[in-house]
């Protein structure tokens, strides 16, 4: 496997190129190429353009129906609830995001669920829009079955990511952004396009036993969740948000993100803002904020959340983004129809 470099430009052409040709509506396309290029260039390539043949392979088979457009299915002050109607989620996100953050204009805070959707991405990444406007985001997403429940040996939890992003003035926001396994999916889904074994202790096979297949850790197979039991009972916490107050799948009830072919997964997604301006106020909140990360960075070796992101972000837009070849061919092929 050789690596290619190239300009970010070019991979979205690619990116929105071949989702078009799969399915995807021209502002659909484009959505979920923006973020797979942002993630690229968070240096995250396992929520990259590695998604671009897989996102191909849900239009294509129905997974994901690329004609859906988003529509409201309920709102009150302060919340509402959003139908992806099962297309790529992307620029549902967008638009979830925005009424959160116009809803806590108005009330201090806002709520925005999305209902009937896939895989959406790098949490962190859509609530930078939120800590642009000077506001705290938080994000959680359900998705299918990887983790068990404490005490089982089968998958019923999702890999439940969750992230907050803290705005601060004249800086990078902080940005905490995790899963709540070993390690992402992500990461095992491009070992098993590789060839590769995974680590010890990243994931169980059918039988509840440690395996280092990465096929069947993903197939078959479970997650380890971070911190044994609390981490198990955090994604039942996170399952509950994504679930049951937007109605939408459990993680049993979708088929892998890793498979081309199977069910509209039909998960929930929940974004969060809150203003710092209806409760400490700004003043207060950037003062607090800046003082714990001088704290915070007191002590030698501290790395803030978030700033590797950002120093990859400034890097690769000006030097390129490595892609392997072989990937890079596939995207070209699916791009050209």
């Amino acid at each position: 496997m050789n690596i290619m470099k190239k300009k970010g430009d070019e991979l979205l052409r690619l990116a929105r190129n071949a989702l078009e040709r799969a399915g995807a509506h021209p502002a659909m396309a484009e959505a979920a190429a923006r973020h797979l290029l942002r993630a690229e260039e968070h240096g995250l390539p396992s929520h990259g353009m590695s998604r671009v043949p897989f996102y191909c392979g849900y239009l294509k088979h129905g997974r994901a129906d690329g004609a859906a457009r988003p529509k409201l299915l309920a709102e009150r002050a302060a919340v509402c609830l959003i139908d992806n109607c099962d297309g790529l989620p992307y620029e549902t996100a967008t638009w979830a995001v925005g009424e959160a953050i116009q809803r806590a204009r108005r009330n201090g805070i806002g709520f925005a669920g999305i209902t009937n959707s896939t895989h959406a991405g790098v949490l962190g990444i859509h609530l930078l829009a939120v800590a642009k406007e000077g506001m705290v985001g938080v994000a959680f997403t359900n998705s299918p079955a990887a983790i068990p429940a404490w005490g089982g040996k089968k998958a019923l939890f999702g890999t439940n990511p969750v992230a907050f992003a803290f705005p601060r003035q004249n800086a990078d926001p902080l940005v905490i952004d995790l899963a709540l396994t070993t390690v992402a999916r992500g990461k095992i889904m491009l070992a098993m396009q590789k060839g590769e074994k995974i680590p010890a202790g990243w994931a169980l096979d059918r039988n509840g036993k440690p395996t280092t297949d990465a096929k069947e850790a993903l197939d078959h197979g479970s997650l380890f969740a971070i911190g044994g039991a609390k981490g198990a009972m955090l994604a039942l916490a996170f399952e509950l948000i994504c679930a049951a107050l937007t109605g939408a799948a459990i993680g049993t009830e979708a088929d892998s993100f890793f498979s081309e072919q199977g069910n509209k997964p039909r998960i929930g997604h929940a974004f969060l803002a809150i203003d710092p301006g209806a409760l400490a106020g700004q003043a207060r909140y950037f003062e607090r904020i800046e003082t714990l990360i001088s704290t915070m960075l007191a002590d030698e070796g501290v790395r803030l959340p978030g700033a590797r992101r950002f120093a990859s972000e400034a890097k690769l837009r000006a030097a390129g983004i490595d892609i392997a070849d072989d990937l890079l061919a596939r995207i070209e092929k699916l791009a050209a129809g």
